[in-house]
């Protein structure tokens, strides 16, 4: 048995009780795509269940039952960023989530500087979009040499540079020094080095992005299963994720059609030796979310649910298939952050019963189903998805 969990990185199916907490009352990812694009064209999803999913506001455009189970999740962990949200998936939640900043002490930024001997001088150090505070600010940073440091409503902490003003190896070691300085209370999830090239009016990001991470606090499900002698092919940024833990097999593929592809070809494989095949798509977020871009969201999405007859074919017939999400990014929104809501559930097998998961409590639901799948027992978060059992 092997089990595919796909996640389509940042589809949210509507705001969580607390949103209002995070800023997000309204948000709807799928649903407000919908609605601000009159269509979304997703038969093989609809199929599966996903306009069943309860307030999903998409059209059930045929009455007969879906073919996979359906329901939707929420977060335990009072965050909305991608590594909580992967942790959770992967049966730990976080209490208390990572930091989150409007604004980083300008005495930790100081100690940041003196410790890596550079000028103690940075530009920004407020929340922004990436592509947005590159052009307001790369020209100054050109002129002075002095990094770009920016935050979001997740907990990161952003360093943007030109090439050609601070080289990438230096800005690899200024993130490396703040990835080790940001514990205690400044710990956020992720130190994230961002360059660019080009001159002012036509600056774009490169792709020499580097992400730092911290491992799972906690034991996930990954290093569970290691420790049952199986193994995990992570395809997309899941290594980067979870920091190299529990993931035997890596393939970092950077987009949705390859990493789609990838899931494809290591289903198909059989020679692939991994139970767990844990997929990041990550299009969606970065490319589409953030930017505000609803016509490329829903048009990502369309090309997803166009492979799923690939991704079902690939399938033995006790493979388990589980698509979700690990947050929400609602493109219609005024903001260009995560958007803190529920994230919708399919789960597929060949003669599955099609029914209705309801409302489940944590992503936590997918460890402990996964775990009690392949017989090791009870997952200590979670609930699994068919027997109920779990804490």
């Amino acid at each position: 048995m092997r089990i595919c969990i796909i996640v389509l990185d940042s589809v949210g199916i509507g705001a969580l009780p607390d949103a209002a907490d995070f800023g997000d009352t309204g948000a709807h990812t799928l649903g407000n795509i919908y609605k601000k694009r009159g269509k979304l064209k997703l038969p093989r999803l609809y199929e599966m269940g996903l306009a069943h999913i309860e307030d999903s506001r998409l059209p059930i455009l045929d009455p007969a039952l879906p073919i996979a189970a359906y329901g939707r999740m929420a977060t335990v962990t009072r965050a909305k960023d991608t590594t909580s949200g992967h942790w959770e998936l992967a049966g730990l939640s976080m209490d208390p989530p990572f930091a989150t900043f409007e604004k980083f002490p300008e005495a930790l930024l100081t100690a940041w500087l003196k410790k890596a001997g550079r000028e103690i001088k940075w530009l920004g150090n407020y929340p922004a979009s990436g592509t947005v505070i590159m052009d307001k600010l790369g020209e100054e940073h050109m002129k002075t040499g002095a990094p770009i440091v920016y935050t979001s409503a997740d907990s990161v902490f952003q360093v943007a540079a030109h090439e050609g003003v601070i080289p990438l190896e230096e800005l690899y070691r200024l993130c490396a020094i703040a990835r080790e300085m940001l514990v205690g209370e400044y710990f956020v999830g992720r130190v994230i080095a961002r360059p660019f090239l080009g001159a002012p009016g036509a600056f774009k990001r490169t792709a020499n992005r580097r992400d730092y991470a911290v491992p799972p606090v906690g034991e996930t499900l990954l290093d569970a299963l290691e420790k049952h002698g199986q193994k995990t092919l992570g395809i997309g940024k899941i290594e980067d994720i979870f920091c190299n833990r529990g993931v035997t097999y890596v393939n970092h593929t950077t987009s949705n059609t390859s990493g789609i592809q990838a899931t494809i070809d290591a289903l198909r494989d059989k020679t692939n030796d991994a139970t767990l095949i844990f997929t990041n798509l990550v299009d969606f977020d970065m490319h589409y979310g953030h930017r505000n871009d609803p016509e490329g969201y829903a048009t990502a999405l369309e090309y997803f649910d166009a492979q799923l007859p690939d991704i079902k074919a690939a399938l033995n017939e006790d493979d388990l298939l589980i698509i979700t999400a690990d947050h929400g990014c609602d493109p219609t929104t005024p903001g260009t952050d995560h958007t803190r809501e529920y994230v919708p559930l399919l789960v597929y097998r060949h003669g599955i019963a099609p029914i209705n998961l309801g409302t489940r409590k944590t992503l936590a639901d997918v460890a402990a189903t996964i775990y009690d799948a392949l017989g090791h027992g009870t997952w200590r978060e979670g609930e699994s998805f068919f027997t109920g059992k779990g804490k």
